[in-house]
């Protein structure tokens, strides 16, 4: 992806189309789960920044995943804002916990359920435990990068996304993974939440980039 986010910056539009449908997927689920039917919104909103300030961006296409889940979840919050609702704060340990490996509790968990009703128990999390979650297994970042995009220590990070997918777990029926380091995190084969919407794909069309 990284290097079709390069071409993009110097205004190739089918390219910018190859970054879209790769980040959309992903990033719609997490607005989902910040601001359920409004998440469509929320992203026009977000792609239209991105558009804009895409020149400005620096980094590789991991890089460009944070950086455009950041956009999404400030436009996602001045919604939460508007609506008068306030993500809940929660108080977390410093614990370095890693997320358990493939073919885990969580996978088991998020395998089992259809979109809608994953992202419906997602939303009933705690919310630093929600968005640890979705950033981390739909979204795809890795712990720094979503700490980066929470503003949060990577143990934060890691610690809230092992206690949501252990609540997910428990609600589903599935064991629970023991508590402590797993091992190393696998970013390949990482599970996601499929996404829908108006396209087969779950996603929208590209937006148009803004001229100028």
């Amino acid at each position: 992806m990284g290097e079709a986010v390069a071409r993009a910056q110097q205004g190739d539009e089918t390219a910018f189309a190859v970054a879209y449908r790769i980040v959309q997927p992903g990033l719609l689920g997490y607005l989902r789960g910040l601001v359920g039917e409004e998440a469509e919104d929320v992203a026009s909103e977000a792609w239209l920044e991105i558009a804009r300030d895409l020149g400005r961006f620096q980094g590789d296409g991991a890089g460009f995943r944070g950086w455009t889940a950041t956009i999404a979840r400030h436009r996602a919050l001045d919604q939460l804002r508007r609506q008068r609702v306030r993500p809940r704060a929660a108080r977390l340990e410093e614990d370095a916990l890693e997320l358990p490996d493939r073919h885990s509790t969580h996978d088991q968990a998020l395998e089992s359920l259809s979109t809608e009703r994953a992202l419906e128990l997602v939303r009933a999390l705690p919310r630093d435990q929600a968005e640890a979650v979705l950033l981390r297994v739909v979204v795809g970042l890795d712990g720094p990068a979503a700490a980066r995009v929470l503003g949060k220590r990577p143990g934060a990070v890691r610690t809230a996304a092992h206690r949501g997918l252990r609540s997910l777990a428990r609600r589903l029926g599935v064991p629970a993974p023991a508590a402590g380091p797993t091992g190393t995190e696998r970013r390949e084969g990482r599970p996601q939440l499929p996404t829908t919407g108006p396209g087969t794909d779950g996603t929208t069309p590209a937006p148009d980039r803004p001229s100028g």
